[in-house]
């Protein structure tokens, strides 16, 4: 080796990936792994094999037994509090890596790589043990980037993978500890057998997500988001967001509501929003948002929520907000909601800059062990898929969890990506408080029934360290008691109690929509000059615009409309809907599978230089004040982008926000988002929604899973003008509707069932003075009959009226009058009404639909309008919307449209 003394120097550095990048370019890779791997090969050819000297093999073994620390260091961790691990092999004994007991005291150059410097194998090996083995298991050697990994090996070797905790900062871990562990023994005293899902075993959730808040704050953080489900919930509203203590114990007293209207929800479901000053003097806003039993389904919403703020509060800076998910971990594990949510992650239109994932981690899911309830190793294996680091931490070594945590926000500051911490515990009772665990898990109970709990393993940790007196658990433990019992005595006395309004603020110049609000709709008609002056933004590509002939072929059609013909068709009308919103300063947000373009071709909203690719949106010129457009084709998912554009209306009143399934069947895979927040939100929370759907909807002969947007469903959720179902028939009433929505000083969810061929349908077209002159209209009565002569009602929505009109001219029939119901909730009442009375000579009064009997509006109309002695013609009931058979499909409307003009019945 004197001869060749600079391979002493070598740093001992070994990633696989490195090595094969230096063969195929050792000028790709940095100075000190070039100047290491050219001294490995300097050796094997001035060398023969057996010349090689062996100190330079074993360098190479150290190398192997650091990656193999880093690699597979958290299987081997003692971060289960009350499990003992499943077994592991190899494990991580030096003999395993060629090495042994002989080498245990010769130094290798390899501590460099560590930051311990040229050290003997055994304070090598101990260094690893402490800093990957001990009660934080750490994975990150599968992410790619190099930067990322560099910078947490870095991370993980300072100070052995500890934090040093000043005394004061120990005594406030174990202050919040207390109030933890207190809150919840509380609780359990006060409301026996009352369901809370406490977070009795995982205590130390507390003062992790209070150095969440506190740290975060240092690092820049001004709003945080919070979605979480049961397990817990109400012990982070108290002790983390600093919900009054008399508030949650009104909730469990059951008090009726002040609110008539409102039904409400579980207090473990609730949301909330507080401003205050953190301990370390920095203003941060916290949001829980509320969410349902369906646990992961607040995902996507807290992303929509936080995307929103980022976008207009912060003008894009993503480390201003910080959204923050607590899972359990049977449902991380299970739910292919996460998956969706974290596919999104790094997508443009739904980039938050990253996510602190927290996993409650009972090791149970009800009574089901984490054995059955996944394949995967681990609960958080999910994190792999976008390569983000995983932290994996004994939940009873309060410091450790409190350092991960720490280690995670930096992370997600520095990097703008996804962090999972995976904090191992325990629940002390069953799925809820009147449930019995020893059923399914009786050796698990027996152990957890002797456990200490977190703060008194740490309490004794601060005894011995001389941190704190022996009586000091005690006094704060009395004190915090004294306090909640005032509280209780308090809200025994109140005799109503209040739900505190989530995004309280971003709501403040909204009202509630009342009853009367639906009898008629607002103007929303724009002048000619405002129209064309948009119109001719729309269509007019820039000079350097080189874009595919057919776009510009489409652009000139277009420009025909508005200056020639006077003749709009649905795609255009609707661009002039979000334009003129852009032009008096309203925000639209467009995303679903293919906007941009359109499913059918009809939007083109964005178009593509033919060269480069390069986005082509025209809208983006129209916009005044601080309005902004964006529509973004979305990733292949319902369930994900649907919660998505739902936080993101919540968030943002203002923000014309829409979301349009490729097909509307397809709405189907978000079932569970408008079951539970589209639908329900303001009756259970007092949240109201602006978000617009737009379901392609319509019997084209495409099969059962390409006709019906399942209208029927959407009508039997509705009630209580929770929200708005229209299945428009002309252009113009796109226009108004979509420009009604933001006009309003309330917002309801609104259900709009596109239509497919009518977009290009000769006869489906507006003028400019209908966009100009008018409004929407709920209902559209025959202006082409007579009332005297006629004496048959049609009553019907959709493109069955062209059908429909189509026959009534080729038949010559006058004595049928054909009224579209434009909007099918909340029902015209008035002007349905007032239509039928107008027509005092007809003898017959059918609702005509082209969906099966069982389907479609029916049952709706049939429920609403008893009074009316409606007779219904449809296809026969069906198990399915439609036939794959287009011949079939064709037969069966014609069906339909022919019996409505043969029907006899009279009344």
């Amino acid at each position: 080796m004197d001869k060749f003394s600079f391979l002493g120097s070598i740093h001992g550095a070994f990633v696989e990936e490195v090595y094969e990048q230096y063969l195929e370019d050792p000028d790709s890779v940095m100075p000190t792994w070039r100047s290491f791997f050219q001294g490995y090969h300097f050796a094997y050819e001035n060398y023969a094999g057996d010349e090689v000297p062996e100190e330079f093999h074993k360098e190479f073994k150290v190398i192997n037994l650091i990656n193999g620390y880093r690699e597979r260091g958290h299987l081997f961790t003692e971060t289960n509090p009350v499990r003992q691990r499943r077994s592991y092999s190899p494990d991580l004994n030096y003999v395993n890596f060629g090495l042994d007991k002989s080498d245990l005291n010769q130094e290798f150059q390899a501590g460099v790589e560590l930051g311990i410097g040229v050290s003997t194998l055994q304070e090598i090996i101990k260094h690893l043990e402490e800093v990957y083995c001990q009660h934080i298991g750490v994975e990150f050697m599968h992410i790619q980037d190099v930067d990322e990994v560099n910078w947490l090996k870095t991370r993980l070797h300072q100070n052995n993978n500890k934090t040093s905790f000043s005394s004061t900062q120990k005594r406030h871990i174990l202050k919040k500890l207390n109030e933890a562990v207190a809150f919840e023994s509380f609780l359990h005293t006060k409301y026996v057998g009352q369901k809370r899902f406490s977070l009795e075993g995982g205590e130390s959730t507390i003062p992790a997500l209070d150095s969440v808040v506190e740290y975060g704050s240092e690092l820049g953080v001004k709003e945080f988001i919070f979605g979480m489900a049961h397990r817990g919930r109400l012990n982070v509203l108290a002790n983390i967001f600093k919900k009054e203590y008399k508030q949650v114990f009104t909730e469990f007293e059951g008090k009726d509501y002040v609110d008539e209207e409102f039904d409400g929800d579980v207090k473990y479901h609730l949301g909330y929003t507080r401003q205050f000053t953190s301990e370390s003097g920095n203003e941060v806003k916290m949001n829980l948002c509320p969410n349902p039993s369906h646990l992961e389904t607040v995902d996507p919403v807290v992303h929509g929520i936080a995307k929103a703020k980022i976008d207009y509060e912060y003008k894009g800076d993503v480390n201003s907000v910080l959204p923050v998910l607590i899972h359990g971990d049977a449902a991380i594990a299970a739910q292919g909601i996460v998956y969706e949510v974290v596919q999104m992650a790094q997508l443009n239109p739904y980039h938050v800059g990253g996510t602190l994932h927290l996993v409650i981690n009972n090791q149970i899911g009800f009574t089901t062990n984490y054995l059955d309830a996944r394949s995967s190793i681990y609960c958080t294996d999910i994190a792999k898929t976008t390569m983000c680091p995983v932290f994996h931490v004994n939940g009873d070594d309060v410091e450790a969890v409190v350092h991960a945590m720490e280690i995670a926000i930096e992370y997600r500051q520095k990097f703008n990506k996804d962090i999972f911490i995976d904090l191992l515990c325990y629940r002390k009772y069953g799925h809820n408080e009147g449930d019995e665990p020893r059923f399914t898990q009786p050796n698990l109970y027996k152990l957890i029934s002797k456990h200490l709990n977190p703060r008194e393993i740490y309490n004794e940790k601060l005894m011995g360290q001389g941190v704190v007196e022996a009586k000091i658990v005690k006094d704060l433990e009395k004190e915090f008691k004294t306090l909640l019992n005032k509280d209780l005595d308090e809200a025994r006395a109140e005799e109503t109690t209040n739900i505190t309004p989530f995004l309280e603020e971003e709501w403040s110049m909204m009202r509630t929509g009342r009853y009367d609000d639906f009898n008629t709709s607002p103007k929303t008609g724009v002048q000619l000059d405002a129209l064309k002056d948009v119109a001719k933004q729309i269509y007019t590509l820039a000079d350097n615009a080189i874009v595919y002939k057919k776009a510009a072929r489409l652009m000139e059609d277009r420009r025909k409309m508005i200056e020639e013909k006077n003749s709009l068709d649905w795609g255009m009308a609707e661009l002039l809907a979000y334009g003129t919103l852009l032009n008096e300063g309203v925000s639209v947000r467009l995303t679903g599978q293919d906007v941009e373009r359109g499913t059918f071709s009809h939007r083109h909203a964005v178009l593509r230089n033919e060269n480069s690719e390069e986005r082509i949106n025209n809208l983006e010129q129209i916009c005044k004040d601080d309005a902004q457009v964006k529509i973004h084709n979305s990733l292949l998912s319902e369930y994900g982008v649907l919660g998505f554009e739902y936080g993101y209306a919540m968030a943002r009143p203002n923000t014309l926000t829409m979301w349009e399934a490729q097909f509307g069947d397809f709405s189907n895979g978000g079932q569970i988002m408008i079951d539970q927040y589209i639908s329900a939100a303001e009756d259970k929370w007092k949240l109201q929604n602006g978000l617009v759907m737009m379901l392609p909807h319509g019997y084209e002969g495409q099969g059962a899973e390409h006709s019906s947007a399942r209208l029927e469903r959407y009508l039997q959720l509705c009630a209580q003008m929770n929200m708005q179902v229209a299945n428009p028939t002309t252009p113009a009433q796109m226009f108004h509707l979509l420009r009604r929505q933001q006009k309003r000083r309330f917002r309801k969810p609104l259900i709009i069932f596109t239509p497919k061929s009518l977009l290009r349908h000769p006869k489906c077209v507006s003028t400019l003075q209908d966009l100009s002159e008018d409004r929407f209209h709920e209902i559209i009565d025959d202006n082409q009959v007579h009332p005297t002569r006629v004496n048959k009602m049609v009553f019907c929505s959709g493109k069955l009226y062209y059908e429909l009109l189509a026959k009534k001219e080729e038949l010559g029939r006058e004595d049928v009058a054909l009224i579209r119901l434009e909007q099918l909730y909340p029902l015209p009442m008035k002007a349905i009404n007032r239509i039928i009375a107008r027509y005092n000579q007809a003898t017959t009064l059918i609702w005509a639909q082209e969906e099966p009997e069982n389907m479609g509006a029916w049952s709706h109309v049939l429920r609403h309008l008893r009074h009316f002695p409606f007779e219904v013609i449809a296809r026969t009931s069906s198990a399915t919307p439609a036939s794959g058979s287009s011949a079939r499909a064709r037969r069966r409307q014609e069906e339909v449209v022919n019996a409505v003009f043969d029907f006899k019945t009279r009344y």
